[in-house]
This record gives structure tokens, C-alpha cells and sequence, in this order.
């Protein structure tokens, strides 16, 4: 796995802009919001999901978005998901609950999950991710992201992610 080491020098090969800030650990966007009201651009929440055929998924979308997770599948071509396990992810993409982050593909094998990141934060100028830890935070632009994604072997899937309608 090439974690956060990793990730540094392939933006530093690649000659990718990006601004890093640390802060205290964060687990959910609701701790989140403190450090993000600090830091210009989209912030994210991610999920990682198990479909009914067995695939893996990490879903990025806004941290504000409350995702229809009924209308999910169809959106990004898969069968009904539910919420991966803790092991899973470890196992598959190197991290644990509160540090997920579509950067966290740089440790997936080609293949082995499948990334999609919102269409809206595809096209943002600054998207706020986790570099692989939840103690720290790189901006950097959505086309970035994607071709971070495709460096290491991965065909990211942009997608508008469906959002719950508010009560």
C-alpha cells in the first residue's frame, strides 16, 4: 500500500496544485464543520458500499448531500447497496471509518472498488478531501481527483448522486 507517502509524490510527479491543512481528527461531517468553515472550496463525505452482486464501491459526494440511497444504484450502475464493513475497507483500500477518501484508491487494486465522484464536485475548482487520514485536509480540483484516479489504474465514474428531497 502506498498510503499518504504515496499520494504526496504522485501530485508531486504529476504536477498537481494542492493546498494541505492539518486539524484535529474529524470522524463525521457534523465534526467536520468547524475545519471546513476555515477552508475556501466543496467539502466531502464519502461512502463505502457493498452492492448485492458482491462489488465495492466509494461514493463521494457534497458533505451537505443527504444521498437517496434507494435511487443510488441506478445512478451509478449498480445493484442495491448497503454500507461496507469496517474490515473491508481496511482490507481493500487501507483506511479506517472516519478517513475515507476517494485518495484512498492510490492502495485498491485496479478493479478491486469502484470510485464515483458527484458530478458537481467533478467540475469544482477546490474539492476538500482527506489525504488518507482524518487529521489533515488537501484541496485540490475535481479534474485532479479524476486524474489522480486514473494514474493508479482506476476508471472513476462521474455521476449526478441522487439527493433525498428535504422534509
Amino acid at each position: 500500500m502506498r498510503g499518504e507517502a504515496g499520494l504526496l509524490a504522485d501530485l508531486k510527479a504529476l504536477g498537481i496544485p494542492f493546498a494541505a491543512y492539518e486539524h484535529d481528527a474529524v470522524f463525521t461531517v457534523a465534526e467536520s464543520d468547524a475545519v471546513n468553515a476555515a477552508l475556501p472550496g466543496a467539502h466531502t463525505k464519502n461512502l463505502f458500499l457493498k452492492d448485492h452482486g458482491g462489488a465495492y464501491w466509494l461514493v463521494t459526494v457534497p458533505s451537505a448531500a443527504r444521498v437517496d440511497l434507494k435511487a443510488l444504484p441506478q445512478a451509478i450502475g449498480s445493484k442495491r447497496v448497503s454500507f461496507g464493513k469496517a474490515e473491508d475497507m481496511t482490507r481493500l483500500i487501507g483506511i479506517a471509518p472516519g478517513s475515507v477518501t476517494p485518495m484512498a484508491a492510490i492502495n485498491a487494486s485496479p478493479g478491486s472498488i469502484t470510485v464515483v465522484i458527484d458530478a458537481n464536485l467533478a467540475v469544482s475548482g477546490i474539492v476538500n478531501v482527506h489525504p488518507l487520514r482524518n487529521t489533515a485536509t488537501i484541496g485540490l480540483s475535481g479534474a485532479a481527483i479524476i486524474d489522480l484516479l486514473r494514474h493508479w489504474g482506476h476508471n472513476p465514474r462521474v455521476a449526478p448522486i441522487p439527493i433525498q428531497e428535504s422534509a
